[in-house]
């Protein structure tokens, strides 16, 4: 029998050191946090095994291995949470950024990069949810903002009274998202339309996609970077 990894389990390992070294070059001492979050969190659990356990040779063995599981399920807890934020700081600020954060949105979210642009590349993003239609843009603030206000009426009237239109703009400045905290922004938007609304103003807006031209989309490390990461975080 052949004694080399089995490939899931290889591509996972790979994952984990693609998102280490990313995460190494604006987290320089991820190595060091890491560490101390073994050794805090193992140290702490193994204490209390011992205590629940006993001193025992099983007792012993238990406590061990309850130190050591526990100490690394803290290290992918925090290295997930400094991957990720990683991920977004090397990325904010680059078009087609908050492109790729939309793209962590999974189930129950349909998301469509680029439903409207200029010769800029300032762009407009779209997402549908149980929220209902979720305008993003991204690039100068005063061009997104005419951007989106068009695109507002438009998905407004495809939408209906009963379908609340949501618009977005990325950015630091004031009234704006930033891009670390985009998804988690969409995900607090309070439910407004059912699942059946949310299939029927999808269908709709079918037809007003039709009409337009193909948006050309930057092409950039933003989808690679937080999809590694977050496939990290996931194991």
């Amino acid at each position: 029998m052949s004694n080399t990894a089995p490939e899931p389990a290889k591509g996972r390992i790979r994952q984990m050191r693609q998102a280490y070294t990313i995460t190494k070059r604006s987290d320089r001492n991820i190595g060091l946090i890491l560490l101390l979050t073994f050794l805090v969190v193992g140290g702490v659990f193994a204490a209390l095994g011992y205590f629940l356990f006993g001193s025992g040779t099983l007792g012993l063995i238990i406590t061990v291995l309850f130190g050591l599981l526990t100490g690394l399920l803290g290290v992918l807890i925090v290295f997930g949470r400094r991957a990720e934020k990683a991920a977004y700081a090397q990325v904010e600020g680059q078009k087609g950024a908050a492109a790729g954060a939309l793209q962590m949105l999974r189930r129950g979210w349909e998301t469509k990069p680029a439903v409207a642009f200029n010769k800029n590349q300032d762009v407009v993003h779209r997402v549908v949810g149980r929220p209902g239609i979720i305008l993003v843009g991204e690039g100068n603030p005063n061009a997104v903002r005419a951007l989106l206000s068009s695109e507002v009426k438009k998905h407004a009237r495809i939408g209906g009274e009963d379908v609340p239109v949501t618009s977005i703009v990325v950015g630091t400045g004031e009234g704006e998202v930033r891009l670390t905290k985009l998804v988690k922004h969409i995900q607090k938007l309070p439910k407004k339309i059912k699942p059946a609304q949310m299939t029927s103003v999808l269908y709709k807006i079918k037809a007003l996609d039709a009409m337009r031209p193909a948006a050309p989309m930057p092409r950039g490390p933003v989808p690679t970077s937080m999809k590694g990461s977050r496939k990290a975080m996931r194991g």
